[in-house]
This record gives structure tokens, sequence and C-alpha cells, in this order.
């Protein structure tokens, strides 16, 4: 091997040893690679960033902004509301919403669906009376599958037909995924629906609902400020600095009979007042021993004490993009800067009580929160945090719904039938939903996922430079060697491309996954003389099934708090469902791609 190869080989172990120990986002990991790659000399200073040129950024930031539209426009929950009736077979409703989320992430981002329908999926476990972990990740899984059927379903589709368009000289069409893509998703959601859900552990089945992940009635307090206290006479927010030493939240006080739940910083602590505490029991003696109080007993038996036509609870679960991953939560100054009160932390299932201040933030945690009721989806949204609870059936954006639907089946009919590009099509489409003030102007640069899109632009100069050194050569040749020494045929050789791309999916973003393996792909379908649209469409069905852990896809993180899942779950259903991908997936890719 040449130095350029082992450098870059060594590069991709270094990338890959990042996007699975989690230390880094993978955006930073993919743009850090990128300059080093500049500097040993594998990609040329001039095109270091060319990536960000590519068709394929446009495209996915296009999706992005339509699938804000679709949210915003409640063309979604809509829809949802007619295809999705409460009904009393756990059967029944899993299947519809399965179905649902995966014809939905065909036309629009699958972390925004699955985002859409986990609080409906929640309700309808909490109907049923069944733990919500037998219902998020197959509608997680689902909303993978439905990915597959379309072009602009995934970014790895996306990546692979602008991919196919510098190597081949054409892209994809909208529909060139669909017949394989379709099928796979039809046969895997039914063995989510029918069978995947049973082969989660029985403690998992078993556990309580999502609205049970904070007890919060044994922690509910109130206390009586004595006139004696040292602390009478302080601005409230110092005296909240005290409580967190003790991992006490302070969530309003009662004030001559009257209860403020909105306190503000200048709030000066009075004699006999209440203040109402969500504390444990032994920290609680502490701190009212400790700061001159008395200890009233037990609050209101629920979470309504926390709660009043001004200030709401709320649940909701950190979205894998969220500004507040991997910082301390007493770093985030979460009631002074965006007047919220953080009163849980549950993780996995189990709720954090200790030291909240001194915990990082991590993808799939569940907040409770008390909020201001006006402002709380505003404040929700720029933290990047996702509502646990269902919203309002929006009758009144109805011409706004048929307007979004209207621009993204125009875009998708005009680009089909080859009348506009694809590309062209979609930005027109995410321009329209802006100008029908769909998507406010001060939110479209809110919609778009700026890590994914920096992830793209610098993988694709790297991806060029695997070709450009041969490295793809050398990587097509393992293949082919393994496969001769057992003696393969070659639908087996474009099983093993299949499943070496759906193993990086597993530990490593699927965008990546595909900018690597779509050139191995092609190739492998060079040495061996065949169609490269088949080897390509096994990448493109490959990079898609990340199902073996929460790290492969953002969907699977997201669901890892309110489902209460172990890093374990994931491959009892996603390993047989991978299992079974393989075995319908490369004869329809062998019947409608033939070699």
């Amino acid at each position: 091997m040449t130095f350029e190869q082992i450098a870059l080989f060594a590069l991709l172990g270094v990338v890959m040893y990042f996007f699975i120990s989690g230390r880094l986002r993978y955006d930073v990991i993919a743009i850090g690679a990128l300059l080093i790659a500049v500097v040993i000399g594998v990609v040329p200073a001039g095109q270091a960033f060319s990536g960000f040129a590519s068709a394929a950024v446009v495209t996915v930031a296009a999706v992005l902004i339509i699938s804000r539209g679709l949210t915003n426009s409640g063309a979604v929950e809509r829809v949802a509301h007619y295809l999705l009736p409460g009904v009393k077979s756990l059967t029944l409703q899993m299947s519809s919403l399965n179905f649902f989320t995966g014809g939905l992430s065909a036309v629009m981002n699958n972390v925004g669906a699955l985002a859409l329908l986990m609080p409906a999926t929640i309700n309808a476990a909490k109907k049923l009376k069944k733990s919500p972990s037998l219902f998020l990740m197959p509608l997680s899984f689902a909303s993978i599958l439905g990915g597959m059927v379309t072009l602009i379903g995934t970014p790895p589709n996306i990546i692979i037909a602008s991919l196919r368009e510098e190597y081949l000289g054409a892209p994809y069409t909208m529909f060139d995924f669909t017949p394989v893509g379709a099928v796979v998703a039809v046969v895997g959601i039914l063995f989510l629906t029918l069978i995947g859900w049973r082969l989660l552990p029985k403690e998992r089945k078993a556990q309580t609902s999502a609205e049970d992940l904070f007890q919060i009635e044994g922690y509910a307090a109130e206390v009586l400020a004595l006139k004696d206290s040292k602390y009478i006479g302080i601005p409230l927010f110092k005296l909240d600095k005290k409580a967190h030493e003790y991992g006490i939240h302070i969530a309003g006080l009662i004030r001559n009979k009257r209860r403020i739940l909105n306190l503000a910083s200048h709030h000066i602590l009075e004699a006999r007042d209440i203040l109402l505490l969500e504390a444990d029991p032994d920290d609680l003696d502490k701190f009212a021993h400790e700061l001159g109080f008395q200890i009233k007993g037990d609050a209101a038996q629920d979470k309504a004490m926390f709660s009043s036509e001004d200030v709401v609870l709320v649940e909701a679960v950190v979205s894998a993009d969220s500004r507040l991953i991997a910082r301390r939560i007493g770093d985030l100054r979460l009631k002074s800067r965006y007047h919220i009160n953080l009163l849980g932390v549950s993780r996995q299932g189990a709720t954090l009580r200790k030291s909240l201040q001194n915990i990082k933030v991590r993808t799939g945690d569940v907040f409770l929160l008390q909020a201001e009721r006006d402002t709380y989806p505003t404040t929700l949204s720029r933290l990047g945090l996702l509502p646990l609870a269902e919203r309002g059936f929006s009758i009144g954006k109805r011409p706004q719904a048929l307007i979004a639907a209207a621009l993204l089946a125009g875009a998708v009919a005009l680009a089909a039938l080859g009348w506009l590009d694809l590309t062209i099509a979609l930005t027109a489409a995410a321009l329209g939903m802006v100008l029908a003030g769909i998507v406010p102007v001060q939110d479209i640069y809110e919609s778009i996922d700026w890590p994914v899109i920096i992830l793209v632009g610098a993988m694709i100069p790297i991806g060029g430079a695997l070709q450009t050194v041969g490295a793809t050569g050398l990587m097509a040749d393992g293949l082919l060697d393994m496969a001769g020494f057992f003696d393969l045929p070659i639908y087996l050789i474009l099983g093993l491309v299949m499943l070496v791309t759906m193993t990086l999916s597993d530990v490593m973003n699927n965008v990546a996954t595909a900018v690597v393996m779509a050139p191995v792909g092609l190739a492998v379908a060079a040495a061996l003389g065949v169609n490269p649209d088949t080897f390509l469409m096994a990448v493109a069905v490959g990079a898609s099934c990340a199902f073996l852990t929460p790290i492969g896809h953002k969907n699977n993180a997201l669901i890892l708090g309110p489902g209460g899942y172990k890093f374990g779950d994931y491959w009892r259903m996603g390993l047989p469902l991978e299992v079974l991908i393989l075995l319908v997936g490369v004869p329809m890719i062998l019947t409608v791609w033939p070699l």
C-alpha cells in the first residue's frame, strides 16, 4: 500500500472510533477529518470544500425545510387524525402507527416524522394500558425503513444518487428506490408489528407509562419560612442556588393564600411564605434545618400543585441535535435564561434525583419542566427538546396544510416526470412554503439540520479521496478475495456488500457509511463486470439499516429515554430485522436491477 492509502485508512479508523465513542459530535468529527485529509495530502486544498457545492447538500437542506413546513402547517396531524383512530387492539394500533410513520418518512425527514408521532404513540400506549416500550422501538425502526422508499426519504439515498451522477453520469430519479425499498419496508414493518415487539425483555414490556417516569408525588413538599430564618429578605434566586446544593428545586410559593409559580428573580422571601419544593425527603430535612424552615408535610397528591393557568408541567425529550447535549445542567441556567424550571431528569427509564446540577445532558434524556404555558413551545424548539404530550388538532390551519401538501406533491410530480431537476423542484417547494408563510423567514435556518449538512459536505471529498488514491480498489479486492476464498456466487457477494454496509451503519453515521461504501460497491461491480446499479442499491439499503444500536441513527437515540431502553435491547429486535432485510433485499435487488 502507498503512504496515501495507509494514511487514509488510518484516518477512517480514527473517524470510526470517534463516531462509536460519541465523544464528539459527528459534524465536528467530519470537518476535523477533512482538514487532516488536506494536511496529509490525500485531499487537494482546492477541493477541500467542494462537497458543499454538491447537489446532495442542497437537496438535504430543501427536504428539511419542507419537513418543517409539513409540521408547521398541521398537515401531518390532520392526516393522522383520520388515519390513526384509537382502537382497542394492540396489533391494529401498532400496525396503523408503524405503517403511517413509514409512509410519512418516505416524503419527509424521518427524524421529524418520528418526533411528530411519538406523542400520539405514547398516548396510544396509555389508552391500551401498555408500556410505551412496546411501541416506540418499532415506531423508530418503521420510520427508518420508510426512508428507503424514495430518493428524498433519507440522506444516504440522496448521497448515493449524487455519487452515481458523479461517477456514472446520471443520478437516480425520485422513485428508482421504490420497488426495492417499498417491499423491504413493508416486510420489515410487518415483522415489527407481528413479532418484533415480542422480542423485548419482559421488564421493558411491563414498565410503567411515560407519564409515570417522574413519580413526583413522593418528592413534593411545603416548607414554611419562619420569621427568624436568616434567609428572610433575600432574593429568591440566591435561595435557589442554595437549594440546588441539596438537589432541591423551588417550584413556587404560597403568599397570603395565593400560589405563585412564575417566580421572578426580583421576588424577595418573606416571613410566613410557604415554598413549594420538589425534593428527596432526606435532603429536604437537611435543607429545612439549616435554613430555618418548618416542614409542613406532604403537599398535594399529584403534579397539579406545580401547574396553573399560566404555568404548565411538560415532559420533553432531548433530541440528537439539542444545544444542551454534553453540557452540565448547572451551566445551562435554564431558569434565568429561558424561564423554565427543571424539576427532574429521567434516563433510560430511571429517574435521576441526586445532584442534577452536575449531570451532563445526553440524547434521549427526558426532562420534567415547569414553564410558561404561552411560550414553552418556542422555548423547547430553541433548546432542541421535543414535548411528549400530544398537541391539539389545528383545524384553523387547513389552508396551510393543503398548500404544504400541494407544494410537496407538485415538486415530486415535476421531478418524477422529468420536467424539472429534483434539487430544483424541492428547492422551489421549500421557497414556496416560506413565501406562503408556512415556514417563517426567521425559522428557515433553524429548520435545517446543520450538523448533517456539515457531515455531508465534509465527507464527500473524503469519499472522493478513497477513489483517487485507490483505497476503494483495495477494499473491493479484500471483499472479492474473501468471496473467492469461500467460492461465493455473485448474489452472496452482493449480500456481503450489504452486510458490511449494515455493520458500518450500526456504529457510525449512515451518511458517512454511504459516502464510504458507495465507491466500494462501484469498484466491486467493475471488478466483476456487472451492473453497478445492483451494488449501489445494496449499499443504499444497507446504509439505512441501523437497527442494532442507539448510536447508529438519531431516531434510535431519540427513543432511548422515553422508552426506557437499555443499549442491548436494540439488537434483540434489530438483528432478526437485519437478517430479514438481507433475505428479502438481495433477491429484490437482483430482480429489479439485474446483473
